[in-house]
Formats: C-alpha cells, sequence, structure tokens
C-alpha cells in the first residue's frame, strides 16, 4: 500500500502508455486500448477509496449518487460520442477549403505528442478558468463542484454545455492545425488515467508528482467552498499552465476541517441537492449566473 500511496498515477500512466505504445506496434485500435485503461484504472480508483480513504465520510452517501450516475452515463453514452464525430465534420469542412493542416506531416511523433500535451492542456486550462470568472458559465460549472464530498464518480459530474465547450475549446486548434490521430490519442493515454483518479478518494501521498500531475492531492484545493483557494489548481491533467499563470497551489495546508462544495455566493441559489435534471434547467431559470 506504500508503493501505491507514493506512485498511484505514475503507475497507471506508464501502464497505459505501455499499453498505448504496444498497440501502435501491433496495429490494434487505440481507442479500444485507451478505452480499457481507462476502466481498469476506474476500477482500481474505487476500489483503493474503500481500502485506502482519505476521508471515511466521503465514501457515505450524500444525496449524490443518481446525479453522478445520470451525468456519468449522459457524458459517455451521448455527449462524447457526439463531439468525436461532429468536430472532425466540422474540421473537414474547414480542410475543404484549405490544403491541409499546418503541421500535417511536419513533426516527428514524439515532437508532435510534446505539442499536443501543452496544447490541449493549455486549451482545457483556460476553459476551466473561464467557467470560474464568468457568471453564466459558473453556472454550468457549478453542477460539477456541487457535491459536498469528493469521490471517483465526481470526475464525471459535468454540465453537458461545461464539457462540450471544454472539449472544443482545447480539441479544436490541434484538429485544426493537422495533428496526427495518433498524437491525439497518445494524449489521452497519457492524461486518462490522472483524469479518472483526480477526484478519487484516495489518501496518496505522491510528493514531487503533486507539482506534476492534478492529482487528488492537489485537486482538493480546487473544490474548497473558500474562492481563494478553488480558484486554483485549473490543470487538467497537468499543472504546468498552473506553474506559468501563478495559480498552482501545493497540497499541503488541507486538513480534516476543510470542506468542498460550492462558493457561499452559489449556494443559496444553485439547486445542488436537487436531481441531475433540475440542475441542467437551472440555466434558464432565475437567479441563476451568480459567482
Amino acid at each position: 500500500m506504500e508503493l501505491i500511496s507514493r506512485y498511484l498515477i505514475l503507475i497507471m500512466v506508464c501502464f497505459s502508455i505501455a499499453a498505448y505504445t504496444l498497440t501502435l506496434n501491433t496495429g490494434n485500435d487505440p481507442e479500444i486500448t485507451i478505452l480499457l485503461v481507462s476502466v481498469v484504472c476506474f476500477l482500481i480508483a474505487l476500489w483503493l477509496e474503500r481500502s485506502l480513504p482519505y476521508r471515511k465520510a466521503w465514501n457515505l452517501a450524500q444525496q449524490d449518487i443518481g446525479v453522478d450516475l445520470t451525468s456519468a452515463g449522459i457524458l459517455v453514452a451521448i455527449v462524447e460520442p457526439l463531439l468525436k464525430v461532429l468536430l472532425p465534420l466540422i474540421v473537414a469542412v474547414f480542410y475543404a477549403s484549405q490544403r491541409g493542416g499546418l503541421l500535417d506531416g511536419v513533426l516527428p511523433l514524439w515532437l508532435e505528442i510534446i505539442f499536443v500535451l501543452a496544447t490541449v492542456e493549455f486549451g482545457k486550462y483556460w476553459s476551466h478558468r473561464l467557467h470560474h470568472s464568468y457568471g453564466p458559465f459558473w453556472w454550468l460549472h457549478a453542477m460539477h463542484h456541487s457535491s459536498e464530498r469528493m469521490y471517483t464518480l465526481n470526475g464525471l459530474r459535468f454540465h453537458p454545455l461545461n464539457y462540450s465547450l471544454n472539449f472544443v475549446i482545447a480539441m479544436t486548434p490541434v484538429m485544426v492545425l493537422g495533428v496526427s490521430p495518433e498524437a491525439i490519442f497518445a494524449y489521452l493515454a497519457i492524461t486518462q488515467p490522472v483524469v479518472l483518479i483526480q477526484h478519487a478518494n484516495i489518501n496518496l501521498k505522491h510528493g514531487w508528482l503533486n507539482w506534476v500531475f492534478s492529482t487528488p492531492e492537489v485537486h482538493r484545493w480546487h473544490h474548497s467552498t473558500q474562492p481563494s483557494e478553488a480558484n486554483r489548481n485549473f490543470g487538467n491533467a497537468l499543472l504546468i499552465w498552473d506553474h506559468v499563470f501563478g495559480t498552482f497551489k501545493a497540497p499541503e495546508g488541507f486538513t480534516d476541517e476543510k470542506e468542498v462544495g460550492l462558493f457561499n455566493s452559489s449556494r443559496a441559489s444553485y439547486p445542488a441537492k436537487q436531481c441531475y435534471f433540475s440542475q441542467l434547467l437551472s440555466m434558464f431559470r432565475a437567479p441563476c449566473c451568480s459567482t
């Protein structure tokens, strides 16, 4: 358990990269490989929440499992497949009037992967930060913050519009520039394990890895009820842009007394205890958009 506590995310990322590399060398479908790796990471996180919890109280339901399961089902079965079909179609229309992407076949794969990592994480960083600073976007993002505990399923608790905006803002630039599918799948292979474990209620002690990856330890600050603490660590899987733009906050200091959930300014108006569809549709009912 000591090894898991210190290196879980690094182990999972290395496992995912190895599985993806094997897929490239054998000509198998990388999307299936990444899906299988994601399922393994998700199941491991669920198991570790029971055997190595950060807070035992966070393993108890708080009128949130229904919301989380509904959100997960809609994102996985509807939203993500639609985005994967529609965005490439839009890019294809763009290409119809162009002569290919700027980076089409220009860079070696390893450099292309670094470029995708930096670019997609940059887009997700600023999309996330925008959802914290602009009222209507915060109302969408409030669904993600409305749970008063952190556990694995929280990572799939998103308003579909919030999720779609993150996806489009982050992925459009690399697709328009003509980055190869192999580089995009490599990005997913590196980041998916981090994102799937990010909200898990696991007692990790990742040390220096907390300065590289958005681990549960650093991401807890982002879910604090205090804006000065929550407006930190916006990175999706990597924290590179938090370091660049001065929003990184180290894990030390997150004590047992710290609460997670909505800011006080949103608690009175956002229907956090209501069902998924009430939260989904609240953007059309007053009062909304308070930050």
